[in-house]
């Protein structure tokens, strides 16, 4: 008697495409630190960076309005303490590219969405004092809240756009992309030659200065361009 074997394949996490039915296929999720010169004096530095710091999550750390973020436990107990957030504009790619020349690098936006980089800092500070990767603290499942995608029109400036945190309808956090230490052309250039870009790859391009911590039932709304986008999630625990 034959035999079939079925493979089935899961899609990548699918977000929302503002303003249609259609959903944006997520790919990779590279994130960006020390993106902010203020945010990097806020940590007791002066240094910046010579090229771009890039990290990595997991697609699986989407979610997006109206879904909450989660603490993970491990054998009954909560592995964090102290749960952060860090907003920030977010960059879609539309299409598959290397060694992307910054002057070419607009022709591989499909659009932008506003996010939140949600951090365990205990958990991130026990690893870079071991000298462990940092992968728990910033990859935990709903650890990248990430609004509808806009697609790229020329009504938007991502050069020179507002971000801002309320957390409870208080705001905390507020910064411009325009005093980005690495713009997204130049962060698109270097990813392309450093990992390759695909088709479905967003970029968290880094957070302004203003990060702090959040506690269980809190309210977030995260806004980019002036009320263009947002971002709404809740704090479970």
């Amino acid at each position: 008697m034959t035999k079939f074997i079925i493979l089935t394949f899961k899609l990548g996490k699918k977000i929302k495409i503002s303003g249609k039915s259609d959903y944006f296929e997520v790919n990779n999720v590279f994130c960006i630190g020390k993106n902010y010169f203020d945010h990097i004096k806020e940590f007791g530095s002066t240094e910046k960076p010579e090229n771009p710091v890039v990290f990595l999550k997991p697609n699986s750390a989407l979610i997006q309005s109206g879904e909450k973020i989660i603490i993970p436990e491990y054998q009954g107990r909560k592995i964090s303490e102290s749960l952060h957030y860090e907003t920030e504009m977010v960059v879609a790619i539309s299409k598959d590219g290397s060694f992307i020349p910054e002057d070419n690098a607009s022709e591989y936006i499909f659009g932008y969405a506003v996010g939140l980089d949600m951090t365990l800092r205990d958990v991130q500070g026990e690893a870079k004092k071991k000298g462990l990767p940092w992968s728990t603290a910033k990859g935990f499942y709903s650890s990248a809240p990430v609004s509808d995608i806009m697609t790229a029109n020329d009504g938007f400036n991502p050069m020179n756009t507002n971000l801002e945190l309320k957390i409870n309808g208080s705001r905390k956090q507020f910064g411009n992309t325009g005093v980005m230490i690495f713009n997204i052309y130049k962060l698109i250039s270097y990813i392309s030659t450093i990992f390759h870009l695909q088709k479905g790859d967003l970029i968290f391009t880094g957070t302004p200065e203003g990060v702090g911590e959040v506690r269980k039932s809190d309210s977030l709304e995260a806004v980019l361009g002036d009320g263009l986008l947002k971002l709404n999630v809740e704090v479970d625990g």
